[in-house]
């Protein structure tokens, strides 16, 4: 089926007024409505297109849930070793002040 109505009638009628033969308006007719039918998009050409695009839509969003995912995962992880390191660097310190006052009473005893 034409994907426009095309009066092709009128236009070899018009093309013939003008002083082409009809055989050369019809050849012209018909070139026209082939030109057109391949040319236009019918509405079943952009119903297929929508679907494909809520396909991609569809799928685009599922990747996106996948990588959030995979995100809050990792940062889970990062959490749980940020935690290990504080509690690491709180007992070098602890640690370390202890030993600093062990040092700064001995050399008080050795002033004595």
């Amino acid at each position: 089926s034409e994907a426009i109505a095309f009066d092709t009638h009128r236009y070899v009628k018009r093309l013939t007024r003008k002083g082409f033969t009809e055989e050369q308006a019809e050849a012209l007719a018909e070139e026209q409505v082939a030109m057109l039918n391949a040319n236009l998009a019918t509405k079943a050409d952009i119903e297929e297109i929508k679907a494909d695009i809520e396909a991609l839509r569809h799928e685009t969003k599922t990747e996106i849930a996948k990588v959030e995912a995979g995100l809050k995962a990792d940062i889970a992880k990062l959490d749980t070793r940020i935690e290990v390191v504080k509690s690491d660097l709180l007992k070098w310190m602890v640690g370390a002040l202890i030993a600093q006052g062990g040092v700064v009473v001995a050399m008080l005893q050795l002033l004595k």
